[in-house]
């Protein structure tokens, strides 16, 4: 029962919209705007760097907060699932909310900063890894999804070569990886047919080129 309702909680986490909670300040539903997508890049683009800028905040805490502290609370009774592998389906159950919420008819955003809170939550330099890999795939191609992709994966060689003190986190990497991949699937296909839109203003690279 314990375990239940840690998932439960950790999933009504997860389902809450950064970019709802922002466009509920602002007066506005970025689903209605852009790409519809209720993620960070689309937040960006649409609405500004600081509106982007508290949904990424609010989509981190939602996977670090059951990650960290809410597989840790005693609800109800000691559980013998490992506290390792509980903080990971708290995370992965975020994780989810964040895409299929059920407060927004299961139209959520594709599973980023969940995942970013999730990993910040159970290996901090990973993420920094990644973080680094994200900024350097910005400045070469201005593609924030590929840039989310590549980070992800990123993440999971990182923890094959460098163990973590969970002993889960290098499953929970690769199905994090392939779960990005696959709710990135639109922005691969744009990608492919050279329709995919690019933050230019991020390009640095090209712009040295250019001179």
């Amino acid at each position: 029962m314990d375990v239940i309702v840690k998932l439960l909680l950790s999933y009504l986490i997860g389902s809450v919209s950064g970019s709802m909670v922002m466009g509920k300040v602002k007066h506005v539903d970025i689903r209605t705007m852009g790409s519809g997508n209720a993620g960070g890049t689309n937040a960006f683009r649409t609405m500004g760097a600081l509106f982007a800028l508290g949904v990424i905040i609010i989509d981190i805490a939602k996977g670090y907060i059951p990650t960290k502290f809410i597989s840790t609370l005693t609800l109800f009774n000691q559980t013998t699932i490992s506290p390792d592998l509980l903080a990971i389906l708290c995370g992965g159950f975020a994780v989810i909310g964040h895409v299929f919420p059920i407060y927004y008819g299961f139209k959520g955003g594709k599973g980023g900063g969940a995942g970013i809170g999730l990993v910040l939550a159970t290996h901090p330099i990973a993420m920094v890894i990644a973080l680094l890999v994200w900024i350097l795939n910005l400045t070469l191609t201005g593609w924030v999804g590929l840039g989310t992709i590549l980070a992800s994966i990123s993440i999971a060689v990182y923890g094959y070569f460098v163990p973590s003190e969970n002993v889960y986190f290098l499953h929970t990497a690769i199905a994090i990886a392939v779960f990005i991949i696959f709710t990135h699937r639109s922005n691969i296909k744009r990608m492919i047919k050279g329709n995919e839109n690019q933050f230019e203003k991020a390009m640095i690279f090209r712009k040295l080129f250019k001179k």
